[in-house]
């Protein structure tokens, strides 16, 4: 039989980025929502790795399971690195992923470009024992002033990648995998996975 993982998120873009990293594993990747469990986690970490590390053991705990979760941010250097830590949770509450777009282009209007920045993760894996395990993944870019493509989320459309000549946002989900902050932190995590599996 499959050994189960709990992809400890409500995020469905996360969600579905995840199980695209990981399918070519023997395993059986389950949701919160497909084992019935409702978990809000109040993320009041001072860092990503808190963060992750809150919401990997919440998940672990009540379900049983190994549970991967991340915390990730968009980190711009002319704001001083934020949002970071708030980027889901940046400007006006409540907000909307494209009322947090509109917020960061009024933050970065006047100011010179480029708007290099940074989108960064941490993955933890925990057991529901305690045992834990991190990675962290990063991928550099720059803010662009337009939206650009239909695909992924957050801040995807404003987030450019220099040598492509695209935004997050007008990748395939195979391409962004190969080079998101997400997809490097998985892919890190992926023999930390199998110890947390095996013990």
């Amino acid at each position: 039989m499959k050994k189960r993982l709990l992809i400890a998120t409500n995020n469905r873009g996360k969600v579905k980025e995840i199980q695209a990293l990981l399918a070519d594993l023997d395993l059986e990747l389950v949701t919160p929502e497909q084992i019935g469990l409702r978990l809000d986690v109040v993320e009041d970490g001072q860092t990503y790795a808190e963060n992750a590390r809150l919401k990997a053991l919440a998940f672990a705990q009540a379900s049983g399971l190994v549970a991967l979760a991340d915390d990730s941010g968009l980190e711009v250097d002319a704001l001083g690195g934020r949002p970071g830590l708030h980027s889901n949770r940046f400007g006006p509450q409540p907000s909307s992923e494209a009322s947090r777009r509109a917020f960061l282009l009024t933050q970065l209007a006047g100011l010179p470009r480029p708007w290099t920045a940074r989108f960064r993760a941490t993955v933890v894996i925990a057991r529901p024992d305690g045992q834990l395990w991190l990675t962290e993944g990063i991928c550099e870019g720059e803010i662009i002033p337009e939206e650009r493509g239909s695909h992924g989320f957050g801040y995807d459309p404003l987030f450019l990648i220099p040598e492509m000549g695209r935004t997050m946002a007008e990748l395939g989900l195979e391409e962004k995998n190969r080079l998101s902050h997400r997809a490097r932190a998985v892919r890190q995590a992926i023999p930390f996975l199998f110890a947390a599996l095996e013990m």
